[in-house]
């Protein structure tokens, strides 16, 4: 087993667990007026990041597909499990550490990619790494990005990062990206599933509003050089296929979505000139390129091989929610299996992730990790989901909240209370490590 994981600070490592610590931070800045830079409370966190947040931005960090059932439907999945305490037990001293791709973690706690994140705060992802990496938390760092892996890795450097492959219609691309995401220090390759044709986004449609036309969340593309020798070629007229680009109507609001594509073309153009970038068809191109590309539903269980071909990482496959799949996945020889449903994004009416996740672990039986996701929002949810099968859980939507609320530091402190949660479930049901915690912790409603 290779060395410990942990932050410069490891909050899981403090004499009293990161419950107490957290709980006496909060009420000793309490007692001067001090409250926490963003709500504990799970439901009045979303509220504050419906406040923060543009309209756009909220919609498109909080949305789901369709009447978003299955957003529904994977939280009332938890109240379906009730935490079946046992008391008179030894839990002054808890571990919340567990092992993950070969590293002990100080956590079972992993950053689920998140797109955009630009939306929600200027420093997107270069905040998310540093927070992530101060308390020894792995970032699943998004193919939708807003700054190149590159830049992530440089802004945390002894941060632990997974890199999230969005498979394209362009088998270069891919390989340019994982050859990337493989020197930059990531430890594993997530290969998204689910996310071959974009879901019926009701909330993004009413507001006829997608981010990666304003060339937003596109920076792990136009980093790549791969990706802008696509764009040359199609600037040029090379790719004859490509259609050609619908025209738009002159607005304000054109003129501005303008403006933001030049300036997020100077990795294209060579220059930062918004002038320049203006004149050139380069950054216009670089959108037009992406969306062409950005996924191909043609994807089988066949091209999965080509992954190894192209990395040595480790590869774990995200948005498996049938147990078949999950064994047909152990036989193509992955080395994990990432349970979810995009955060009923992609699908209205999915099943929900919590209801599969027994029968996959069951069926997996502990040959390869279990990453689980959607649904998940404070502590006892890890602790029902640890219990349930997963060897790591994956948080999403609420450290977005805290990234538009109050940047870096929200973020920081919205996985710090999930932790901190964790640690209460785990010893107010009387356990003392993960490891401990099986379906008997818990009651089936």
């Amino acid at each position: 087993m290779a060395q410990r994981s942990a932050a410069p600070d490891d909050p899981a490592a403090a004499s009293r667990g990161i419950s107490r610590r957290t709980q006496s931070d909060i009420y000793r800045a309490g007692i001067s007026g001090t409250r926490p830079r963003v709500p504990v409370d799970t439901d009045a966190l979303e509220a504050a990041a419906r406040k923060a947040l543009s309209a756009e931005a909220f919609a498109y960090i909080a949305g789901g597909a369709g009447a978003e059932r299955t957003v529904a439907a994977n939280r009332a999945a938890f109240g379906r499990w009730q935490v079946w305490p046992r008391p008179l037990r030894d839990v002054s001293s808890r571990d919340l550490s567990i092992d993950f791709l070969g590293v002990r973690r100080p956590t079972p706690l992993l950053l689920a990619p998140l797109g955009v994140m630009e939306m929600a705060h200027a420093d997107a992802d270069l905040a998310v790494a540093r927070a992530a990496a101060s308390l020894g938390i792995p970032y699943t760092l998004s193919n939708q990005a807003s700054f190149a892996m590159e830049e992530v890795r440089d802004a945390a450097p002894d941060g632990a990062r997974l890199f999230q492959l969005y498979w394209s219609a362009s088998d270069e691309l891919n390989a340019s990206l994982l050859r990337r995401a493989e020197a930059s220090g990531c430890e594993a390759v997530i290969v998204t599933l689910d996310t071959h044709l974009l879901g019926w986004r009701t909330r993004d449609l009413d507001l006829a509003y997608l981010p990666f036309t304003r060339a937003m969340g596109i920076a792990q593309y136009t980093s790549d050089p791969v990706f802008q020798q696509l764009v040359r070629e199609r600037s040029r007229g090379v790719d004859a296929a490509a259609p050609p680009a619908p025209p738009v109507k002159v607005t304000p609001k054109a003129v501005a979505a303008g403006v933001r594509i030049a300036r997020k073309g100077a990795a294209l153009t060579g220059t930062s000139s918004v002038r320049e970038n203006l004149r050139s068809p380069l950054p216009r191109a670089a959108v037009e390129t992406f969306l062409d590309v950005f996924s191909t539903p043609a994807l089988t269980w066949d091209d999965l091989a080509k992954a190894r071909q192209w990395t040595s990482l480790p590869i774990i496959l995200k948005g498996i929610v049938h147990p078949d799949d999950a064994i047909r996945a152990l036989d193509a020889g992955v080395d994990g299996i990432w349970i979810s449903n995009h955060g009923g994004r992609q699908i209205d009416q999915s099943v929900p992730t919590l209801d599969v996740l027994p029968t996959i672990a069951e069926r997996v039986a502990g040959r390869v990790p279990i990453v689980f996701d959607s649904g998940v929002r404070q502590g006892s949810d890890v602790f029902i989901a640890l219990a349930l099968g997963a060897t790591a859980v994956a948080l999403g939507r609420p450290y977005a909240y805290g990234l538009g609320v109050a940047g870096e530091a929200g973020v920081r402190e919205v996985v710090r209370n999930v932790l901190a949660e964790l640690d209460i479930t785990l010893g107010l049901s009387g356990h003392t490590s993960i490891a401990d915690v099986g379906r008997d912790a818990l009651r089936g409603v």
